[in-house]
């Protein structure tokens, strides 16, 4: 239930963050779901892999280097998403990333507090 419900965030995410940039660009909801729903998966094969992978350099940068991690997931979203989801440009998808990272740190308090599960 939680995964589904954040499934459900980062596409409201999406649709806002698309009205705010002009260079990210988001057909619809549904294409804002389907996004979020492949970004999940991709966190779950990929991130892990890519973590492990640049672990030297997130130590250095005290893991400063995590948003980068997460705007190669959202460009590799893109790939599998094609024209209805677009972000011009690694700046544009850095940003994004740490946004939606911060904004689901709060929402994720908010929602479950401290708890574990």
């Amino acid at each position: 239930m939680r995964w589904i419900i954040g499934v459900i965030i980062n596409s409201v995410l999406f649709v806002a963050l698309s009205g705010f940039f002009t260079s990210f660009h988001v057909d619809g909801f549904t294409t804002a779901l389907l996004a979020s729903f492949i970004l999940a998966i991709l966190n779950m094969l990929i991130r892990p892999i890519l973590l492990l992978l640049t672990l030297p350099i997130n130590i250095f940068t005290l893991g400063l280097f995590t948003f980068v991690i997460n705007a190669i997931m959202l460009e590799m979203t893109t790939f599998f998403i094609g024209d209805s989801f677009q972000i011009d440009g690694f700046g544009t998808a850095l940003i994004i990333a740490a946004i939606m990272a911060f904004a689901n740190m709060i929402i994720n308090s908010v929602l479950w507090g401290n708890k574990e599960n």
